[in-house]
């Protein structure tokens, strides 16, 4: 089995980091934590005509016929740059989704959301606080053995208080129609399950992004933050911190790439993989913002300084998609099954 990257893959990679770069500041994620702005300007349409929303659909939906694999270093990127866009909801679960099921309906939305001009967020059965869901132009949403398409107009969303405030948090309610019904039958709850994985991928994925922007932060400010005459990224206790952060990313990250294979390759044991992903990622996550801020001191946490916009959206993601608990279970159960079969 081979894991590197080919060199397309990297290069797409490169060209999305430069993107988030160029468009996606600090200021601009701070101008969407004080309201002063909803997203990053010109990411989500310039996403929509490099293809990457719609990367794995296939051709004859009018995608790229892409798959986790090519999508998962995207995802890490836009971690990485803390976006404030549903990458994960949209381009990870929406639009697979959209491209299994058949009719007009899916393929309108797959036009739309292609060409950069909505956003989708999806409610699984249960889920109390839908992501972006008083924000997103689609909302996919499951109902008893029933997978439908609802468009946001049509719900009736409140917006509900997140620490993040660049992934803002809503209750909806929504009636189920013929006009709105995608897909029913067993094959819904197979494809929820599905759906559920790649959430947990995009989680995981997006969490390795933000650990390693915590940590490029952290340490640029201890090599030039001064104490007793010298950089306090001198002192042994600050460097294990951050050396701890730097082990465990490593350890996550090839994790996480080999649950996007597993998923990519329909491997039966994807679920497994997926939680062993997310649970890890997860943990690297938290611990490293832990260190990164015990290493910056109180002012990490203000509001004034950068490192709190994705040390929070780290809280948020780590719980998100199941949390490293729920995961770690999901991983017992599936190896006790597999001894027991």
């Amino acid at each position: 089995m081979e894991l590197a990257f080919t060199e397309d893959q990297l290069m797409l990679r490169d060209t999305v980091r430069e993107l988030f770069r160029r468009e996606g500041s600090a200021d601009q994620l701070r101008a969407v934590w004080n309201g002063d702005a909803t997203r990053f300007d010109r990411v989500w349409s310039t996403l929509g005509d490099m293809g990457v929303l719609t990367m794995c659909a296939g051709k004859n939906a009018g995608g790229m016929g892409m798959t986790e694999l090519d999508l998962v270093l995207l995802l890490e990127e836009a971690g990485r740059a803390a976006l404030p866009d549903p990458l994960v909801e949209t381009a990870a679960v929406a639009v697979p989704l959209l491209a299994a099921a058949e009719g007009a309906t899916a393929a309108r939305w797959l036009d739309v959301l292609g060409g950069g001009k909505a956003m989708a967020a999806v409610a699984f059965p249960g889920q109390q606080h839908i992501v972006f869901g008083a924000d997103a132009d689609l909302i996919l949403a499951w109902h008893e053995d029933e997978l439908h398409a609802v468009a946001g107009d049509a719900v009736a969303a409140t917006p509900v208080q997140s620490v993040d405030r660049a992934r803002p948090l809503a209750t909806v309610s929504w009636q189920p129609g013929a006009d709105t019904l995608l897909a029913r039958g067993v094959a819904v709850y197979d494809a929820r399950t599905r759906a559920h994985q790649r959430g947990a991928l995009g989680a995981a994925a997006q969490l390795c992004g933000l650990t390693q922007h915590m940590l490029d932060m952290t340490v640029d400010y201890v090599k030039n933050r001064h104490q007793f005459g010298r950089p306090i990224g001198s002192f042994q206790a600050l460097k294990h911190k951050l050396a701890d952060t730097f082990i465990n990313l490593e350890f996550a990250r090839p994790v996480v790439y080999r649950a996007a294979y597993a998923l990519a390759e329909n491997d039966p044991d994807a679920a497994l993989f997926v939680s062993a992903a997310k649970a890890r990622a997860s943990d690297a996550a938290l611990s490293g913002a832990k260190a990164c801020l015990q290493c910056h001191g109180a002012m990490g946490y203000s509001f004034e300084y950068d490192l709190h916009m994705w040390m929070k959206r780290a809280w948020t993601l780590a719980a998100a998609w199941g949390d490293a608990r729920w995961h770690r279970r999901q991983v017992g159960n599936n190896l006790f099954a597999k001894r027991g079969s």
